[in-house]
């Protein structure tokens, strides 16, 4: 089989310069207490709608922690204009005011968020791959994922899985990413590693492999 795999920005080292940068970015966008991230689409197979209740389940859990008493929750990808079940389940959940949807946003952006969140979630229920764990990752963010379809493939031991149909089980991962240390710092080494077996390069070689296979068959 051949993989996709994340854009090389995305493992970049982070010198003073871009640390810098990602402070910016960071007022630029008033992002002042610890995050979880979710970045992709936010159709339905996505499961946004279960993250934010897992979200508003962990804050009010954590509500007096000294770290993540005030937990936020950024949502990147599609416009939220458009998926009324993920407004009404913001709504519901009474996390209007902690939840933040900014779309599409640049790439030294999205790179920014990665690197600055508190964990990555992504409890989607069906992936073809799966990119945005591996980009998590590569940036060295721990990540909470789902352990169906291609997901457990994709992240191996390098993340917490969950099932995405039950928020209580999203809720014990998000928790233990925040809450563990040891598991946050085996987590990023891990996930560095996981993101670096996926190339570019790597995938064009297997591509030109099957070709030539192919070429050599019809001969």
């Amino acid at each position: 089989m051949v993989y996709n795999a994340p854009d090389p920005g995305f493992g970049a080292p982070d010198g003073a310069e871009s640390s810098e940068e990602r402070r910016r970015i960071m007022e630029r966008y008033q992002i002042q207490h610890p995050f979880l991230l979710y970045a992709g689409n936010i159709r339905r197979h996505k499961n946004v709608p279960r993250l934010v209740e897992a979200f508003a389940v962990v804050r009010e859990q954590l509500a007096s922690h000294p770290v993540y008493g005030d937990l936020r929750l950024v949502i990147i990808g599609d416009t939220l204009s458009q998926f009324p079940a993920v407004r009404q389940t913001v709504i519901r959940s009474r996390v209007e005011h902690v939840v933040r949807f900014l779309g599409f946003v640049p790439f030294e952006t999205l790179r920014c968020f990665y690197q600055s969140a508190a964990a990555f979630v992504f409890p989607s229920r069906y992936e073809g791959f799966g990119l945005p764990p591996l980009e998590a990752m590569a940036c060295g963010t721990p990540v909470v994922t789902s352990n169906v379809s291609s997901l457990p493939e994709v992240v191996g031991d390098a993340a917490v899985l969950v099932n995405p149909e039950n928020v209580f089980d999203i809720v014990r991962g998000i928790r233990d990413v925040l809450l563990d240390e040891p598991l946050r710092a085996d987590l990023i080494r891990r996930g560095r590693e996981q993101a670096s077996r996926f190339s570019w390069s790597r995938t064009a070689r297997q591509v030109l492999e099957i070709y030539q296979e192919a070429a050599s068959m019809g001969d």
